[in-house]
């Protein structure tokens, strides 16, 4: 009986290791002998979110069929693995891999997108909670509009244009509404000249996004506390020359009326 017992409780304890080891994902899967089984394998584990199995079919594909098709579409997969898995700064760098690699490649323009992408999602989440100074959180933003505007000006027929599009009209309000937070956080404490400086890079770079009439109104005041008169009227004149349909012209042709510039000094 003790005996017994004895090959019971082995046998249990080799069961337990061998569970061990396949939730780890320490054992490889079964491989198929044909490269377009594996693919076809990884997508349905990648579809289940198991993105280790996922990633030893594509790998294994790669590597066991270089000179096949299906090699690259197992590169595009295991970029996709990282994508999935919010490891953007990877993945960003296989989808430019595949990019430099096969640029002749039907999913080429897929690639592009999906890299410039990774920018835009690595944004941190409470990016307009962080203090103006840390200009480092801007990186992403502005690495994101860079190759937005890249994959716009090369794929202009691709498949994935408009959402690159949307995205970037996205990525330019934020860099917009983050200039303006500064300027603001600069306005409070009266610093004037780092308010103009803020709120001229936005009139420059992000004209025509909806923040027109807030920028020369605040670069008026900002101009204005520093007694500059006819700086202040000049923000205003272009202000309603270059959007005569803005429903703030009637304020900022009333503000120029009360604008008076001072003669000329002799």
């Amino acid at each position: 009986m003790l005996r017994r017992l004895s090959i019971v409780f082995a046998v249990s304890l080799g069961g337990c290791a061998s569970v061990s080891s396949f939730f780890s994902g320490n054992d490889d899967p079964v491989y198929a002998s044909e490269a377009d089984e594996n693919l076809k394998k990884g997508a349905e584990a990648l579809e289940g979110k198991n993105y280790v199995e996922a990633a030893k079919y594509f790998e294994f594909t790669r590597t066991k069929f270089p000179f096949l098709e299906a090699s690259k579409e197992a590169e595009l997969k295991l970029a996709d693995c990282a994508y999935e898995q919010e490891k953007y700064v990877e993945a960003r760098d296989r989808y430019q891999g595949f990019v430099r690699l096969h640029p002749t490649h039907p999913k080429v323009d897929y690639a592009a997108f999906r890299a410039a992408e990774t920018h835009f999602k690595d944004i941190p989440s409470d990016f307009f909670l962080l203090p103006p100074a840390n200009e480092k959180d801007q990186v992403e933003l502005k690495g994101a509009l860079v190759a937005l505007n890249e994959f716009i000006r090369l794929y202009p027929k691709s498949e994935f244009i408009e959402r690159a599009q949307k995205i970037t009209a996205d990525v330019r309000r934020r860099l917009a509404k983050h200039e303006l937070y500064v300027a603001e956080f600069y306005a409070r404490r009266e610093k004037w000249p780092a308010v103009i400086n803020r709120l001229s890079l936005v009139r420059k770079n992000f004209a025509g996004i909806g923040f027109d009439a807030e920028v020369a109104f605040g670069l008026s005041d900002a101009h204005l506390a520093l007694n500059q008169v006819e700086a202040a009227r000049e923000v205003l004149v272009a202000f309603v020359e270059a959007f005569p349909q803005d429903e703030a012209v009637p304020k900022a042709k009333r503000m120029l009326a009360r604008l008076v510039a001072p003669p000329p000094s002799r």
